[in-house]
């Protein structure tokens, strides 16, 4: 059957990634994915290194500081993982871990570069200001989440009206077409297939069945589009509690390929209703990361200074610090706290 050409209005100049034909991407999961039972525990490090790759186009859950997956960001700068691309929707501190750490080649922004009300990123800003990391598209947040919608949906793209006749819409790799419907100018976002995605849940079980308490962000529609996904959870719990409230499964163990506990995996970011922000450590890591030996020095504290997230945990305070951090008089309090005092 001859099918029409749809008539192209406008193009934007940011590079396309992370495409795939969706009848491509289907075949792909038919044969990489399975829908049986299997146990996937594993640690974080055989997680990272059996599916993250030099070169990979990789996304990170979560929104800003607030249940993001720092276990797995971690070890992918332990690993020294290279070159690759990254998916900067609602990313903020694990963004600027990853490219001022040298593992990003290529980054396409929504909202970056900064620690919301804790001022600019250092470290990421001078990495793409000296050119060691590019900025090749730009999306809104919206613009971003329904890539991976269309992902999920196995669609091509997404028809939109954001972005029309703004300048994000010139960098953003998407195209302004003319709607057959209404004659008017829409925006086609393309669909996003990142290679790995990883994400931090409140709890899943064994399989990879996961809830999340509090807004579950683009997450149900980035586990979806992920060709190979890594859970990080607070807790693993027994599949005959997950069954029995099924409608708190949100992320379905089938689109899961490794599940690793990591209790407070999200430090020093949030985890909803478990523990608060740790503005200390994060103030340390802005502090270090107005320059490149601050960087290092940082790296060689707090990730090749210790083995694993565990070690490092400890390092920021251990447990005195954690059950501080889920004292919900904490944003009342002096910032003078017990865990000071350790060691």
């Amino acid at each position: 059957m001859d099918v029409p050409e749809m008539e192209i209005l406008s193009e934007g100049e940011g590079e396309l990634i992370g495409w795939h034909d969706p009848d491509e991407a289907r075949e792909w999961v038919q044969k990489n994915k399975t829908r049986a039972l299997v146990d996937k525990t594993m640690p974080v490090a055989e997680a990272v290194s059996k599916y993250i790759k030099d070169g990979d186009y990789i996304a990170s859950g979560g929104f800003g500081h607030i249940r993001i997956s720092m276990a797995v960001v971690y070890e992918i700068i332990r690993q020294k993982r290279r070159n690759m691309l990254l998916a900067g929707k609602t990313s903020v501190h694990d963004l600027d871990l990853l490219i001022g750490c040298g593992c990003i080649a290529k980054v396409e922004p929504a909202y970056s570069f900064g620690h919301e009300l804790r001022g600019l990123s250092p470290a990421s800003r001078r990495m793409v200001q000296t050119g060691k990391t590019k900025v090749i598209s730009e999306l809104s947040n919206a613009a971003y989440q329904w890539r991976f919608l269309a992902a999920m949906m196995g669609l091509p793209f997404i028809p939109s009206r954001n972005m029309l006749g703004t300048d994000t819409g010139k960098y953003s790799s998407a195209k302004v077409v003319k709607d057959p419907y209404t004659g008017r100018p829409i925006t086609l976002i393309p669909a996003a297939y990142p290679d790995c995605a990883f994400i931090h849940v409140t709890r899943c079980d064994k399989y990879g069945n996961c809830q999340i308490d509090g807004a579950p962000t683009e997450d149900i529609e980035l586990s979806r589009a992920a060709r190979r996904l890594i859970i990080t959870t607070e807790e693993i719990i027994d599949n005959e509690v997950i069954r029995k409230e099924p409608w708190k499964t949100i992320i379905p163990y089938f689109v899961v390929d490794a599940v690793c506990e990591v209790p407070y995996g999200s430090h020093p970011g949030e985890m909803p209703y478990m523990y608060y922000y740790d503005e200390d450590h994060i103030s340390e890591w802005l502090s270090l990361s107005k320059t490149e030996e601050g960087v290092q020095q940082y790296l060689d504290k707090y990730v090749f200074g210790v083995k694993d997230f565990e070690e490092y945990l400890e390092l920021c305070g251990g447990i005195k610090k954690m059950n501080y951090l889920k004292r919900r008089e904490f944003l009342r309090e002096p910032m003078t706290a017990p865990w000071r005092k350790v060691g």
